[in-house]
C-alpha cells in the first residue's frame, strides 16, 4: 500500500504541474509496474479518473463561477453529441479487442498522447473561427474522438478537450479547463456503464482497496503538483513529460509480444 500511495502520488504531481489528472502516466504504472493485463488497467484507470474528476470538479467551479460557464454550454453539449457515443463505442471496442491488439493501441495512444502535450503547451492555441453547421459537425466529430480514446486509455480526456475547446470555440483556456471537466464527467460515466456490463469489471471489485489508496495518492499529489505549477519551466518540464509518455509507449508495445518459453 504505501507503494501504491507513493505511484498515484507521484503520478498526481505529474499531471497537477501541467493542469490536468495525470492519469495517462498512471496508465503505464498499473501495466508495467503493478502487471495489471492491458483492459483491467484501463477500467482500474478509468475508476481512478472519475475519482480525480469528481474531487477537482468543485474547486475549479469555485475558481470559475458558473455563471462565466452558463454562456458557453453550447460548447459541452455540442462535445458531448459525439463523446457519449464515443465513449460506448469505445469501451465496446476495448472488451472485444486482442490483448495483444490492445496493448499495441494503448501504446500508439500514449504517441499521440505525448504530441497533444506539446502542442497544447507550445503552440499559439487561439480560435479557428468557425460557426454555424460546419462548427457543430466538426464538434461532434472531435467529441466522438475524444470519447473513443478517454474510454480506451481510461482517462478523463482533458488534454484533448482543453486544444479542442480552444480551437473550435474560441474560449479562453482557463474556461476550457472547467468546460472539459463537464465534458469528461458524463463521458466517464458512459464508458463505466459500457464496461460494467463486461466480466472484466470485476477487477474493480477485486482491486478496490487498492484503487482508493492509488486514487487518493493521485488527488494529493495532483494538489501538491498545483502548488508546484511553475516551479519547472515548461521547456524543460513538457517535453521530459512527453519523453516518459514515449518511453512508457515503448514498454507498452512490448507486452503485446508473448515471451518465448525457456527450456
Amino acid at each position: 500500500m504505501p507503494l501504491t500511495f507513493a505511484c498515484g502520488a507521484a503520478v498526481g504531481v505529474l499531471g497537477g504541474m501541467i493542469g490536468l489528472g495525470g492519469a495517462e502516466f498512471r496508465l503505464p504504472l498499473l501495466i508495467s509496474v503493478f502487471g495489471f493485463a492491458a483492459l483491467s488497467a484501463v477500467i482500474l484507470n478509468k475508476a481512478m479518473s472519475l475519482i480525480v474528476v469528481l474531487t477537482a470538479l468543485p474547486a475549479r467551479l469555485a475558481a470559475v463561477p458558473f455563471s462565466d460557464l452558463g454562456a458557453h454550454w453550447t460548447v459541452s453539449v455540442n462535445l458531448l453529441a459525439g463523446s457519449l457515443l464515443g465513449a460506448w463505442a469505445g469501451a465496446s471496442w476495448a472488451v472485444r479487442m486482442r490483448a495483444s491488439t490492445l496493448y499495441k493501441v494503448l501504446a500508439a495512444l500514449m504517441v499521440a498522447m505525448a504530441g497533444a502535450l506539446l502542442f497544447t503547451h507550445f503552440a499559439d492555441l487561439s480560435g479557428l473561427g468557425l460557426s454555424g453547421p460546419l462548427l457543430a459537425v466538426l464538434g461532434v466529430v472531435a467529441g466522438f474522438g475524444i470519447g473513443v480514446v478517454a474510454a480506451i486509455m481510461g482517462v478523463a480526456g482533458g488534454e484533448l478537450l482543453i486544444p479542442t475547446i480552444v480551437l473550435l470555440y474560441g474560449v479562453d483556456i482557463k474556461i476550457a479547463g472547467s468546460l472539459s471537466l463537464l465534458v469528461s464527467l458524463p463521458t466517464m460515466l458512459v464508458a463505466f456503464a459500457r464496461y460494467s456490463r463486461d466480466g472484466s469489471f470485476g477487477v474493480l471489485r477485486a482491486n478496490l482497496r487498492f484503487t482508493l489508496v492509488l486514487a487518493a495518492g493521485s488527488i494529493i499529489g495532483a494538489l501538491l503538483g498545483g502548488l508546484l505549477l511553475g516551479v519547472i519551466p515548461d521547456l524543460v518540464l513538457i517535453p521530459g513529460l512527453a519523453l516518459i509518455l514515449l518511453v512508457s509507449a515503448v514498454k507498452t508495445a512490448r507486452h503485446a509480444t508473448p515471451t518465448p518459453a525457456t527450456s
